[in-house]
C-alpha cells in the first residue's frame, strides 16, 4: 500500500477535527434517496476515529436523515487549497442512536450553537421571513451521523504530474492502486 499518501490523508482528516481553521473542518456530503437525485450539503467534521469513521452532527428532521434511511451509501468531498489535496470518500452512513454518546456530544456543543438543533419547524420548511424562526424550550432535534468509509481517492495537484491513488477497504485493511489523474 502507498503508506505515505494514506498517512497524509489520515493526518489531515484528524487535523480537520482538532485544528481550528483547517480546510477539512467543513466538507461536502452527498446523499441519494429514493428519488435518485444527489443532494449535496456542507457539514462540520466533528470526529475521525483511528479506523477513519467520520462523524458530523445534524437535525434529525433533516432530509439527509431520510436519505440515509433510504440509502446509507454517501460520498464526501474534502479539499485543502494550500496543499492542493482533494479527498473523495465513499462510505456507509448510520444514524447514531446511543443516548449516552449523544448526550456527551450535546454537552460539548456551545450553548449559542444548540439553537441549530432546536427550531420548532424542521430544516427546509418554507417561512415568510427569517424572523419567523422560533425555537423549542428544553428539547432538541440533535443527531449524529457516523460514516464508515470503504473507498478513498486521494488527488494531489502538482507539477510536473498530478498524483491520484485509490484506497479500497477489504475487511479491516486498505489496498491501494494508482490511477490516471
Amino acid at each position: 500500500m502507498n503508506l505515505n499518501f494514506f498517512k497524509e490523508l489520515t493526518e489531515e482528516l484528524h487535523l480537520g477535527v482538532s485544528q481550528k481553521g483547517h480546510p477539512f473542518r467543513y466538507f461536502t456530503v452527498a446523499t441519494v434517496g429514493l428519488d435518485r437525485m444527489a443532494r449535496l450539503r456542507t457539514v462540520v467534521l466533528r470526529n475521525v476515529t483511528e479506523n477513519l469513521m467520520i462523524r458530523f452532527f445534524t437535525d434529525k428532521r433533516s432530509k439527509k436523515i431520510t436519505h440515509i434511511k433510504e440509502n446509507p451509501k454517501v460520498s464526501m468531498l474534502f479539499y485543502h487549497p494550500q496543499k492542493l489535496v482533494q479527498l473523495k470518500i465513499e462510505g456507509l452512513a448510520s444514524i447514531n442512536t446511543e443516548a449516552a454518546s449523544l448526550k456527551a456530544y450535546w454537552d460539548k456543543i456551545p450553548l449559542h450553537a444548540r439553537k441549530d438543533y432546536a427550531t420548532t419547524k424542521s430544516p427546509g420548511t418554507t417561512i415568510g421571513t427569517p424572523e419567523d424562526i422560533s425555537y423549542v424550550e428544553n428539547q432538541d432535534h440533535f443527531c449524529a451521523i457516523d460514516i464508515t468509509p470503504f473507498k478513498i481517492e486521494y488527488l494531489k495537484l502538482k507539477s510536473p504530474n498530478h498524483l491520484r491513488v485509490r484506497f479500497t477497504k477489504k475487511e479491516e485493511s486498505w489496498n491501494s492502486e494508482f490511477l490516471v489523474p
